[in-house]
């Protein structure tokens, strides 16, 4: 019969062993799995499509401007020819404080003033600079014909009334704020707006259409 010593010893042992076992699994390092990085794909880059389209040509810079418009027009001072015009449209008033965006005619008071074109006039007017003044659409109702400084308007002239052009409408003078000692007929175009207000639109200048020649 075994010895029972030797069996208890052999038990201790066994478990001895059992036991590093498990401390020797316990203690170890374990190795975790290497992290990958998902693979992101590269972003797509979109290419543009030319316009299907070309693009507007720029506006011609020979495009008629509004003085191209105005037509041939006659001399609206009884007598004077258009070589005795003289371009004054681009010159100052009071000290260069404003432009004279017209034409000065001279001749002897009491000359008779005639109508450029034909239309309607459009307004009798006395005022502080112009003095005694007549203000004539064109028959299109795109243009307004000035004329300043009177003597008197012609005998019948009213408001409305259809004037036929070279038609006596008033005679030179010098009222206003004209010299006196220079009698002369002020005479300015200006293209009406949307609105067709007689005193009010864009000066053009005179001078060529009258038939006036730059030396």
């Amino acid at each position: 019969m075994p010895d029972r010593p030797a069996r208890r010893w052999g038990v201790w042992v066994g478990a001895a062993a059992f036991a590093v076992g498990v401390l020797w699994v316990l203690l170890s390092p374990r190795t975790e799995p290497a992290a990958t990085t998902p693979t992101v794909p590269a972003p797509t880059v979109a290419t543009p499509e030319p316009p299907s389209s070309p693009l507007p040509a720029p506006v011609s810079a020979t495009a008629p401007t509004l003085a191209a418009q105005v037509p041939a027009l006659l001399l609206p001072v009884q007598g004077v020819l258009a070589s005795d015009l003289r371009d004054t449209f681009a010159d100052g008033r009071d000290n260069n404080q404003r432009g004279h965006e017209a034409i000065d005619i001279h001749a002897p008071r009491g000359t008779p003033v005639l109508a450029v074109d034909d239309g309607p006039i459009a307004k009798l007017f006395l005022s502080k600079p112009g003095g005694i003044t007549i203000y004539q659409f064109d028959a299109t109702g795109q243009l307004a014909y000035y004329y300043a400084h009177l003597d008197a308007y012609a005998a019948g002239l009213k408001e409305g009334q259809h004037i036929r052009r070279g038609s006596v409408i008033g005679y030179v003078g010098a009222s206003g704020n004209a010299n006196p000692d220079a009698p002369h007929l002020h005479f300015a175009i200006f293209q009406l707006g949307p609105e067709k207000q007689w005193w009010k639109g864009t000066p053009l200048n005179p001078f060529e259409p009258l038939g006036g020649k730059t030396p």
